[in-house]
């Protein structure tokens, strides 16, 4: 049951809570495998993306017993994160004016064992083309190392290439490997990227963020709807789409998606999980040297 289904959350695009909570239902087949067993930060919107919204995290009170939740450490304690498993759940994200979930690149309940890595392309300004050429570079090196990747459009400025992971390593291993690749894109093209954590340092290039592999960090899931103008979605794209220029990281919204999946289906449905193993002993040797 979705309350106040006709509460404008898109001020612009007249996008109701109503027409979100549709969404979410109809792209739920596709999306609930890249969320089940995900602590979930909802990113709440209660007056629209015209107000400021709010991160949420903790569902330990006020929330329906039915709700999957999952208890994790956080520094002076714990805090529980909804989880889930089925549409009704996503639908319930949906009522909370909950626009983007975002997850973590584990699931419970082996939550310390990531089966993503995440790098996050954030241009300084809105430059499609080189945020691409980046993309790619990207792609390049986790080849060089043995390693296929996957890209999705953020919905917001940039691009987010993942390696699906076996779980094997911890989050420690793994935000190592993200900066060591990082460290190597940023020296083979200071001009265009780097790691400057601040706007004001980075000089217009574009920063790869690593952060997301940290513990507890998310990112937007796949298929969320983005709290922006003209509800884009974090959408799966494919490489050859990249390199012939036909994605942007806004190309997919909330009222484009349906006919975007009864022409390619869920682009990730097929994703290999791998090992880092060798990938970071290739990537010791190239820092060794």
């Amino acid at each position: 049951m979705i309350t106040h289904p006709d509460k404008v959350l898109f001020p612009a695009d007249g996008i109701t809570k109503g027409e979100l909570a549709s969404y979410y239902d109809a792209i739920a087949p596709v999306m609930l495998p890249h969320l089940r067993g995900r602590p979930i930060t909802m990113e709440r919107y209660p007056s629209g993306i015209g107000k400021r919204g709010f991160m949420h995290k903790d569902v330990s009170k006020g929330f329906p017993e039915w709700l999957e939740r999952v208890e994790v450490p956080k520094k002076d304690g714990t805090v529980r994160h909804a989880l889930v498993a089925d549409a009704r759940s996503l639908l319930w994200l949906a009522n909370q004016n909950c626009i983007t979930p975002h997850v973590w690149t584990s699931r419970a309940p082996k939550v310390y064992q990531p089966d993503l890595c995440v790098f996050d392309l954030d241009p300084s300004g809105d430059d499609a083309d080189a945020v691409r050429a980046a993309a790619l570079q990207v792609r390049d090196l986790l080849g060089e190392l043995g390693l296929m990747s996957w890209v999705k459009t953020s919905g917001s400025k940039g691009f987010h290439i993942v390696v699906p992971l076996d779980g094997k390593a911890d989050f420690g291993e793994v935000s190592w490997f993200a900066d060591a690749v990082a460290a190597i894109l940023v020296g083979r093209d200071p001009e265009h990227l780097t790691r400057a954590f601040t706007k004001a340092d980075r000089g217009g290039r574009i920063y790869v963020d690593t952060g997301r592999n940290a513990y507890s960090a998310t990112l937007a899931a796949a298929y969320a709807v983005r709290a922006r103008p003209g509800a884009p979605v974090s959408a799966p794209c494919t490489w050859r789409e990249l390199e012939r220029g036909l994605v942007t990281p806004r190309t997919f919204t909330l009222r484009t998606m349906a006919s975007r999946i009864a022409d390619v289906g869920d682009l990730w449905a097929d994703m290999r999980k791998r090992s880092l193993r060798r990938p970071m002993e290739r990537l010791r040797d190239r820092v060794r040297d």
